[in-house]
């Protein structure tokens, strides 16, 4: 296994890594091959499940969640009076004047790059099994093993596609150290959709695996896999395909893939689905407080609550003070007015239907329970000393003062709610601890709660689905039908008999409409940039005080210098 290690090591290196780490020739590297270390069947599994622990952290790490979401009108990391001023690195990706030398640009190509290489090696040791059974491992264990490895791979491949779109296909690690030329697009997503075309064959249904099934790739995950590839084609490879897709959603829907149902409750796809044969979770990975939980991590939603939120508020003391990097992007003026721009303010967005019940502020309820989405306002807990114990309220870590959180950006330091402030500027570099309403869409249970930080990380839900056959339909013309799928889901986040779900005829429906209720329904789970380019606004459009870019070339990110240094084969994405 150290061997096997030290080859991974060499060609991440090579792919990733600095142009010092390229000398590969040492002759024991082509002497390693799965004979030689796969010798019993835990080898098997722990070579087959090593890359779906950097699939979990690749969710987050390298700035992969903060550049898709700080880009968008969702999310904004604000200078908080010197806090997150980070040398403008946040600020560059909510301007969109981002460069090769920032960071997140050589990082999330390690992050993609070192999964599919991962991947990539797995499945090749998988495929140089010539008896299992002499590993203990049953023909159809490792057809499946393959199946998935496959889906994996194409999984981080369509997120490299979308990021960056010039990507390298990798399919041989054993016998290749160097790195390659980038494909063109077409090639790319025609490989891409090979791939999971070919994987859909041998996977697991759900029910097969069982309740210990989360974390693994099933026919309905790739199927998934496959709707989100046709759904953005237009803007990948200039071609239509929402036939495609269409037919894909309707075949998951109708059980072809296994058996989903949406879930009732708003909170169910984001609370305890590691072991559930119910949730709508299609593909998740497991979360545990004692070992991997990446969406707790920095990278992502524990870094979106103010400093004593989780700890006071919450009572979650486990991992000490949380930290204000993630906040929604304001949807109205320090003169609490809002904004007339169309896209962005997003709380404002969710206020249009005001019986939304995932407006309520976000509270623990006990016994594992909780309510609202969302930190606003006052955040009152009781503080004891000396064993008195008398009410207090949150407060941040810039003065004495109670914080009261608001869906404003500013200069409000201990002004009390409804008072105007002198101090009209608002934007990236003037913000206080008071601005931006918090989002909290993973339960943050109190520390004595047994099933705190326990919950699975939902990748694909059966909602994106729904709402990707409502896509499908309103582009064919079919507002009623767009209706229709999306009502199934919206209803669990209104009371019944509530107005606010859409008329049968969908007549609310208009581009704007459907744009907005893709961000109501899958805010902060890191697609929102890829909804913008495909309804053209990402660099057209203005929110808050961002305005439209030059030109669209900010639709697909630069190759950070580092990978371009390492392997000079790459070519710069155009306008960089």
């Amino acid at each position: 296994m150290k061997k096997f290690s030290i080859l991974i090591c060499s060609i991440l290196l090579s792919l990733t890594l600095t142009p010092g780490c390229t000398k590969l020739d040492e002759q024991i590297y082509d002497k390693v091959d799965a004979a030689n270390f796969l010798t019993r069947r835990d080898d098997v599994i722990r070579d087959f499940l090593r890359p779906f622990e950097h699939a979990y952290w690749s969710i987050q790490g390298n700035d992969v969640y903060a550049v898709g979401e700080d880009c968008t009108d969702e999310l904004g990391t604000y200078n908080r009076q010197g806090d997150w001023q980070d040398g403008g690195y946040y600020q560059r990706m909510h301007y969109h004047t981002w460069t090769p030398q920032d960071n997140f640009t050589n990082g999330a190509w390690r992050n993609f790059y070192q999964g599919i290489v991962l991947s990539t090696n797995s499945l090749q040791d998988m495929e140089g099994i010539a008896d299992p059974a002499k590993l203990n491992v049953t023909p159809a264990e490792l057809t499946d093993f393959k199946a998935e490895l496959r889906t994996l791979r194409a999984w981080f491949y369509l997120r490299a596609f979308d990021f960056y779109r010039n990507i390298e296909i990798v399919t041989d690690v054993k016998n290749s150290t160097q790195g390659g030329t980038q494909s063109p697009p077409a090639e790319t997503f025609a490989y891409i959709e090979k791939e999971l075309k070919a994987a859909l064959a041998d996977l697991p249904l759900r029910e097969q695996l069982g309740e210990n099934g989360i974390g693994r790739w099933t026919k309905a995950g790739a199927a998934t896999l496959l709707a989100r590839l046709y759904l953005n084609a237009k803007v990948y490879i200039g071609v239509d395909k929402f036939i495609e897709c269409e037919a894909v959603c309707k075949d998951i829907v109708a059980g072809k893939y296994g058996n989903y149902a949406l879930d009732t409750r708003w909170d169910a796809p984001f609370d305890y689905t590691n072991k559930s044969l119910t949730s709508e979770v299609i593909y998740g990975f497991p979360g545990t407080l004692a070992r991997t939980h990446w969406q707790y991590d920095s990278g992502m939603f524990f870094w979106g609550m103010t400093y004593d939120a989780a700890p006071l508020y919450c009572g979650f003391t486990d991992f000490g003070k949380s930290n204000p990097r993630f906040a929604l992007q304001p949807g109205r003026d320090v003169d609490s007015v809002e904004y007339t721009h169309q896209l962005g303010k997003p709380f404002i967005k969710f206020q249009k239907y005001p019986d939304d019940i995932r407006l309520k502020k976000y509270k623990n309820l006990g016994n594992s329970k909780r309510e609202g989405m969302f930190l606003y306002g006052y955040l009152p807990y009781t503080k004891s000393v000396n064993g008195v114990s008398t009410p207090d309220t949150v407060r941040g870590n810039k003065g004495p003062y109670a914080l009261f959180i608001r869906d404003q950006v500013g200069f409000f330091l201990d002004t009390k709610p409804g008072k105007k402030i002198t101090d009209k500027e608002s934007n990236m570099n003037h913000a206080d601890h008071n601005s931006g309403v918090f989002l909290v869409k993973y339960p943050v249970y109190p520390t004595p709660d047994p099933n705190r930080i326990t919950s699975a990380y939902a990748e694909i839900r059966l909602s994106e689905v729904y709402y990707t056959l409502a896509e499908c339909r309103y582009r064919a013309g079919d507002k009623a039908g767009a209706a229709g799928y999306l009502n199934q889901v919206r209803q669990r986040n209104y009371p019944a008999g509530s107005n606010s779900l859409y008329n049968p005829a969908g007549d609310q429906l208009n581009d704007q409409e459907m744009l907005d209720e893709w961000g109501r329904e899958f805010i902060g789970e890191n697609r929102r940039r890829t909804d913008l380019i495909r309804w053209g606004v990402f660099s057209k459009g203005s929110w808050w005080d961002k305005k439209p870019d030059a030109d669209n070339h900010t639709e697909i990110f630069p190759i950070g210098r580092d990978i371009l240094n390492t392997n000079t084969k790459l070519k710069q994405n155009p306008g960089y």
